[in-house]
């Protein structure tokens, strides 16, 4: 069995969501976001996401973590403002010396909901039906839940690949 973590980073609401993989059995173990307050400058908001993503990583001891990329939209300060958010998300299991993979949204949904271009409410639908028990408070988790699912597929796809590959060597 392996424990996974799924994150969805925004600098107003980071999600996460942490699940455990035992074969082709996912499991859900927690979920939940880390908010920020946006009258606080924005260093500050960057320092509560690290903290707590942080105190995640040492409750809960992942041995993976998994990052959705950054979605650029026509707003290039939102963009750069989530681009500070995913570098802390990026950074704080690296420091906790847990390997990190990055998963573009299309790729997530179509991990999840079998199409790329699904809508928020189907991706918390495939989550809630995936993983029973899982909270979903906001949206922000189910996300963070999803890119969790995606790596635990492209991890296994990954692993069976290499297993192969070593056999035919």
């Amino acid at each position: 069995m392996i424990r996974l973590l799924g994150i969805d980073p925004g600098l107003r609401f980071t999600g996460w969501g942490m699940i455990d993989v035992d074969g082709n059995r996912l499991i859900h173990v927690a979920d939940g976001v880390i908010a920020t307050d946006n009258t606080h400058s924005v260093p500050d908001r960057l320092k509560v996401l690290h903290d707590g993503l942080l105190a995640l990583l040492d409750r809960h001891r992942p041995a993976e973590a998994a990052v959705e990329e950054t979605y650029v939209n026509r707003n290039g300060a939102a963009t750069l403002k989530l681009g500070y958010a995913r570098g802390v998300a990026l950074l704080a299991p690296t420091l906790a010396g847990v390997p990190v993979t990055e998963y573009a949204a299309k790729t997530v949904k179509l991990a999840v909901v079998g199409t790329g271009g699904a809508e928020k409410d189907q991706v918390g639908m495939m989550v809630r039906r995936l993983l029973p028990g899982a909270t979903l408070k906001r949206a922000d988790a189910a996300d963070a839940l999803a890119v969790a699912i995606c790596h635990a597929h492209h991890r296994s796809s990954l692993l069976a690949w290499t297993r192969a590959g070593a056999k035919a060597g």
